[in-house]
């Protein structure tokens, strides 16, 4: 088994992928998202960052799957956290 840090979550509308990421910080965790597009070169699969007109707008739409999956993994970490006693 690989010891390499995994995506928590992945998505593809070809040809263009997001991923997020948790990460740990001094105030808990966070997300990041990265992106890229796929396409095939002399028969071999290959991987960017810059995008075509068309393929920007299938990169907006992967780029709002991931902001909604970001928020609600967030939700899900705050609602985990143990509440705070109120004062008495």
């Amino acid at each position: 088994m690989s010891d390499a840090k995994q995506p928590v979550w992945k998505t593809t509308l070809y040809p263009v992928s997001a991923a997020i990421w948790r990460n740990e910080g001094p105030k808990g965790a966070f997300y990041s998202a990265t992106f890229e597009r796929k396409y095939k070169k002399d028969g071999k699969y290959q991987s960017s960052d810059s995008y075509s007109g068309h393929e920007s707008l299938i990169l907006a739409k992967v780029a709002d799957m991931a902001h909604t999956e970001m928020e609600r993994l967030r939700a899900n970490d705050k609602a985990a956290q143990p509440e705070e006693e109120a004062p008495v």
